[in-house]
């Protein structure tokens, strides 16, 4: 039989949204499995910015150091495996992981992130989050003044551009095939000094993840050492839709400021409800909705 245990709440996903959650639960001394597969999306990236305290340290050690301090609290307990499903209804959820286990909680926050899919571009997805890139503020600082691309098309790729040339002068509109925007944006973008290149993208060489080489498919080479990208997603975890958690219509679940979703008893944290990525929503929008959802469990108590 399987082993079988209860708790106040389950958390799926154990990165920095989930185990922020956790440690808020834990200090209201509430007992909380957190379940994670150990497959967070930043696993790439070299280094992590924009966090005071932590800038500049490894993705792995900020966890490491999280999953420590987290874990000190007695009535939180962390469980190494892949959720598979999950059942029932507020106060009465089942999850059940790929090891054979279950448990049993009274809440549910999923943490579980997004899955960001990657442009069908060789070299692209080895250089992701090193130097193929999605945020100015986690990573824009190390590329200052860099020879940057932007991957991008549509008329949003002017905003983005006017965002990038912050960190750089030195600024390329890749639009991978012909552009889809008017004259008129392609003349604001060229009126700040950006170059728009509309043949599409080949493949990029990459050293380690690190850019060197842009190749066109006109058999052209260009330089480059950074290129930002804002991909297209689904969500990592199938569950919450299953369970019956609306999405809304960018994608992301969708939750009200206590970062409850739509089905009664279910919470998400983290860069599944939510555009800002950075380590800072993410922390946030975790330690709200375990404090939330612990108020929400001494309303029900008493």
């Amino acid at each position: 039989m399987p082993d079988q245990q209860n708790f106040d709440v389950a958390i799926i996903g154990g990165s920095y949204a989930g185990l922020s959650a956790a440690m808020t639960l834990g200090r209201a001394r509430r007992n909380v499995v957190i379940i994670d597969s150990g497959k967070p999306c930043n696993r790439q990236t070299p280094h992590s910015h924009n966090l005071i305290t932590h800038d500049g340290r490894t993705p792995a050690e900020i966890s490491a150091l999280a999953r420590e301090q987290v874990l000190a609290y007695p009535t939180v307990r962390l469980h190494n495996a892949l959720v598979t499903y999950a059942s029932g209804r507020d106060g009465a959820f089942s999850v059940g992981t790929s090891d054979g286990q279950s448990f049993e909680a009274k809440k549910l926050i999923f943490a579980t992130g997004i899955r960001d899919i990657m442009p069908e571009i060789p070299g692209f997805a080895e250089s992701w989050g090193i130097s193929a890139i999605h945020c100015p503020y986690c990573h824009g600082y190390e590329y200052s003044d860099a020879r940057t691309g932007v991957l991008m098309n549509g008329e949003m790729a002017l905003e983005y551009l006017k965002m990038i040339r912050n960190w750089t002068a030195d600024l390329t509109l890749y639009t991978n095939g012909p552009a889809t925007f008017d004259q008129a944006v392609r003349d604001k973008m060229l009126a700040f000094g950006a170059e728009i290149v509309e043949q599409p993208i080949a493949s990029l060489d990459h050293e380690n993840g690190y850019l060197r080489t842009l190749h066109l498919t006109d058999g052209s080479l260009r330089n480059i050492t950074a290129l930002y990208h804002r991909p297209a997603f689904v969500q990592h975890c199938p569950i919450p839709g299953e369970l019956g958690c609306e999405l809304n219509p960018q994608g992301f679940i969708k939750v009200d400021e206590a970062q409850k979703t739509t089905v009664a008893g279910i919470y998400a944290a983290g860069d599944n409800s939510g555009a800002f990525r950075g380590l800072t929503g993410a922390m946030a929008t975790g330690t709200t909705a375990g404090a939330r959802l612990n108020h929400e469990l001494i309303n029900e108590e008493y």
